[in-house]
């Protein structure tokens, strides 16, 4: 090798070139058609040979330029070699050389990593969705530390100095630093926090009133959630907030199966009557409420036998309001689109000013927004309608056309 070297030396200087000149710009003429050869040749072989296979990654490396960065290493190693290697009469020139080459390898080295890292946090989101870490907090954690090391290194290479002599002077700027990334240094201890609780993902949807937010997240990242809302706008919320905060995730719902239908109707407290002999033929005629009134009937006479015969207020009767809630039971336990391995409930709650409420409180078995709404719906639907076969009204307050006719009777 040292035997090369020397020839070529001697060669230079029997053509009376400068020899501090020759070297660098023959190894920058070199550089510069060895890029060019793998620019136009093996990166376009290259990209044929992606776009024509079936393997997902490397069409992401390809998309996020991490074969183009790293193939514009080759040019700077084989400049800061050459240089290492034969500039070796001049040594304050090798030395200023190496240094450009060093920062050239240093930049463009970073700049392939953070691309590395960019396709590396897609294919992670590309293979599950549903990943309890949030990758976008490590990608940005990755990248900041990579910067802060590229320019740590850079700034020792240009001073001649240790890097560690420099870290060791910023404990001077240490209330600057935590000042400049105070909420970068929050959304990191938020980001890990969230990981190890498992608090939010991408795709879940959650509710945080303060921010105005309630929809889907579609990105977690190192200092900011974006949630993008059910009317299509986007709500930013720093990632720390999420942590000292509450807000409401309704992954729950998904993974349970279900989606909560909890709706009340009110009643005309008027139209609430015991059940006479008519109402109660027309009602068994009812198919699922024949059992029911069936064994209600046989109950009620054995125990109230001779309480009624006294007064129709002593002892218990059926009412239509009774028969009605046992109706809704027995609708919603056989109703295809009811979950019926969770809460199925038909309950009174206290009366007010608007009547007599009887909620509902189930689950779907669909969790999509459309369709659940269109469930539900179809359950109040049918429960409006069958209202008069029981007997019962629903409350509504008078209106306008509730007066007429008594303006129209006193004029």
């Amino acid at each position: 090798m040292s035997d090369s070297i020397s020839q070529i030396q001697r060669y230079l200087e029997s053509q009376q070139l400068p020899y501090w000149l020759t070297i660098p710009a023959l190894l920058l003429l070199t550089g510069i058609v060895l890029d060019v050869i793998i620019r136009r040749g093996l990166l376009n072989w290259l990209k044929s040979g992606i776009h024509s296979n079936k393997i997902n990654w490397d069409d992401v490396f390809w998309q996020h330029r991490v074969f183009q960065r790293t193939a514009r290493l080759f040019p700077g190693l084989l400049f800061y070699y050459g240089i290492d290697t034969l500039l070796l009469q001049s040594p304050l020139l090798q030395d200023m050389l190496l240094k450009g080459a060093s920062v050239y390898l240093m930049i463009f080295g970073a700049m392939a990593l953070m691309a590395l890292i960019n396709a590396l946090t897609e294919l992670a989101d590309l293979k599950s969705s549903t990943n309890k870490l949030p990758v976008r907090i490590l990608q940005q954690l990755f990248k900041l530390l990579l910067a802060l090391t590229v320019l740590i290194t850079l700034f020792s290479l240009l001073l001649d100095q240790n890097p560690l002599y420099l870290l060791s002077g910023l404990g001077a700027f240490t209330a600057i630093l935590l000042l400049i990334f105070k909420d970068t240094l929050l959304g990191l201890v938020a980001g890990i926090q969230l990981a190890a609780n498992d608090m939010v993902r991408n795709n879940d949807w959650i509710e945080m009133d303060k921010y105005g937010a309630d929809g889907d997240v579609f990105d977690v990242g190192l200092t900011t959630v974006k949630v993008r809302n059910w009317d299509k706008t986007i709500t930013t919320i720093p990632t720390y907030a999420l942590i000292t905060d509450s807000f409401k995730n309704w992954r729950g719902m998904t993974e349970a199966g279900g989606r909560r239908i909890k709706r009340a109707l009110y009643l005309d407290v008027n139209s609430i009557q015991f059940m006479d002999a008519e109402l109660t033929l027309a009602l068994t005629q009812v198919e699922v409420l024949k059992r029911y009134l069936t064994n209600k009937h046989a109950e009620l006479e054995q125990q109230n036998k001779e309480q009624l015969a006294a007064s129709p207020v002593n002892g218990r009767r059926l009412t239509n309001v009774g028969t009605f809630r046992a109706y809704l039971s027995d609708y919603l336990s056989h109703h295809p689109q009811i979950h019926r391995n969770m809460t199925l409930l038909v309950r009174q709650l206290d009366p007010s000013d608007k009547g007599l409420p009887i909620e509902i409180y189930c689950f779907s078995v669909e969790q999509d927004w459309t369709k659940y709404e269109a469930i539900q719906a179809d359950i109040f639907d049918h429960i409006y309608a069958v209202l008069p076969y029981f007997g019962l009204r629903a409350f509504q307050s008078p209106t306008g056309k509730d007066f007429y006719p008594l303006s129209v009777k006193e004029s």
